[in-house]
């Protein structure tokens, strides 16, 4: 526009000057001189024009940017949330691994207590078996001497029995009856003829 105005001036300094109006044939004067006159007359039609074309496209390039300040601000939210959230899943996954390693262990040692109750309650029922065995032995023991025993006494009461003999055992029977501090129970007396049973 500074351009133009000074083609004006140039202009109206010439005719001011008494020179004038005439053709020029100096091709650079005249052409500097009319590119002048065409960008005034350019400007002063086309200026605003242009003026709202460049206020257009600098609240364009401004929303263009703002938005793109928006954007960038709510990726770099998304980036902390994603932050967040990665670093909870990291303490999640660090509290699950300890709950696991405590729970093996608590398992490790319940099932090694589990072993040694199982051991103890095993070796408590071999022991009470070789028991009951050796009972079972002794009774065994104690009955062949026993029956070999009686047997033994009634091969001799078969022999040596008489009125006598058979009285006074009789006797010894009863005596022993009467007295229940020494029997609990039932008491059989195996004699070579008869059988004396008392309850």
């Amino acid at each position: 526009m500074e351009g133009s105005m000074k083609g004006l001036i140039f202009l109206a300094s010439s005719l001011s000057q008494g020179e004038g109006f005439g053709l020029n044939g100096n091709i650079l004067e005249t052409n500097i001189i009319n590119l002048s006159v065409v960008v005034a007359i350019v400007v002063s039609f086309g200026g605003d024009a242009l003026r709202t074309l460049l206020e257009n496209r600098r609240q364009s390039i401004l929303t263009t940017l703002q938005e793109a300040d928006r954007r960038a601000k709510e990726a770099e939210q998304k980036v902390l949330e994603a932050k967040s959230r990665l670093e909870m899943a990291q303490r999640r996954g660090e509290e699950i691994r300890h709950q696991g390693q405590e729970t093996a262990e608590r398992e490790r040692l319940d099932s090694i207590t589990q072993t040694d109750k199982d051991l103890r309650r095993l070796e408590e029922g071999r022991q009470e078996l070789v028991q009951l065995q050796r009972q079972r032995a002794i009774r065994q023991v104690c009955q062949r001497v026993i029956t070999r025993a009686l047997g033994q006494v009634r091969q001799k009461l078969d022999h040596r029995l008489d009125a006598a003999l058979h009285q006074s055992v009789n006797y010894f029977i009863i005596v022993l009856f009467s007295n229940d501090a020494c029997w609990g129970g039932e008491k059989t007396f195996y004699l070579p003829s008869w059988n004396v049973a008392s309850k």
